[in-house]
């Protein structure tokens, strides 16, 4: 049977703030974003290690936050993407050849900081035969072999390959996390042509059947244009497709070439929606314009 929309009394939602009205973030935005973090333990062993995060590489802003707790996301197999998105900050262009000892780097470093819950993720690798697939399955079993910490994998879409995802979830991570980013209207101008909404519902599937005892999630960023009943509509079929965690956080412009914000969603609709969300049976949600993909995942991992 198809998942069916709660019912909810709709609310006063507050209408946010267009852009097109004035080109400053809102109050609610307005914090500062550090330029360095090198003062701090974790970002001086990353640099030890020559490992990347998708919090330097994404302009996180809550990299500050995150680095002071030593807590970090790995982005293992590079920092280059071989695919266009229209949000995102980290690099486009033919990447190197991924490095051989980068899961033992990322196991050692995890083990240094004392890390509970370790996040891997990378670039989009449509330049590999499994799309990566291999690399995040050792990162997961050395990462484990080194530490106690639970594990979750923030990965690509590996373009409906279906062996290539099966791998990964061999690895037995705690959490599987892949983004939705937005609505089916916008998928495409969103994360480029190769994407596929229909591909991203149905890898989420595909984790649960591989491994029941694997937590699914995935998150959205508010603000590109969305409309109310659409975004409603695309966390059903999350729902329907049996996805365990949810994200959603406000969508912030890295830079001039990128996807405009079309709006900026207040911290009380955020709320609203969050509310929403989780009577429609989500076990674990976070909303609010600063939520990212890993923001307090291992909150989320303990509820599994």
């Amino acid at each position: 049977m198809a998942f069916r929309l709660p019912v909810v009394a709709e609310p006063e939602i507050p209408a946010g703030v267009d852009v097109s009205a004035s080109g400053r973030l809102p109050r609610w935005l307005r914090r500062p974003v550090p330029r360095s973090n090198s003062n701090h333990m974790t970002s001086e062993l990353l640099d030890e290690f020559n490992l990347e995060t998708v919090c330097e590489n994404a302009k996180c802003p809550n990299r500050m936050e995150c680095y002071s707790q030593q807590t970090a996301t790995f982005m293992v197999l590079g920092n280059v993407c071989t695919r266009p998105c229209g949000f995102c900050a980290v690099h486009r262009g033919k990447p190197e050849l991924p490095e051989a000892d980068e899961p033992a780097r990322v196991a050692e470093a995890a083990a240094r900081l004392g890390l509970k819950h370790v996040v891997i993720t990378s670039v989009t690798r449509d330049d590999l035969p499994d799309g990566g697939a291999e690399h995040f399955y050792q990162c997961v079993v050395a990462v484990r072999e080194q530490t106690s910490a639970t594990t979750e994998v923030l990965t690509p879409d590996f373009v409906h390959c279906k062996p290539s995802l099966e791998r990964v979830i061999e690895a037995k991570p705690t959490v599987f996390n892949h983004n939705m980013e937005t609505v089916p209207r916008l998928y495409r101008r969103v994360r480029g042509p190769k994407s596929d909404y229909r591909w991203t519902l149905e890898l989420m599937r595909q984790v649960k059947r591989y491994d029941a005892d694997v937590a699914t999630k995935s998150g959205l960023m508010l603000g590109l244009g969305e409309e109310r009943g659409e975004l409603l509509e695309a966390l059903a079929d999350l729902r329907e497709y049996d996805v365990d965690f949810l994200t959603l956080g406000q969508y912030l412009q890295p830079g001039e070439k990128y996807l405009p914000v079309v709006r900026y969603v207040p911290p009380e609709e955020f709320e609203e929606i969050g509310e929403i969300a989780r009577s429609m049976g989500f076990k674990k949600v976070a909303s609010g314009p600063f939520v990212r993909s890993s923001y307090h995942a291992r909150d989320m991992a303990q509820s599994k």
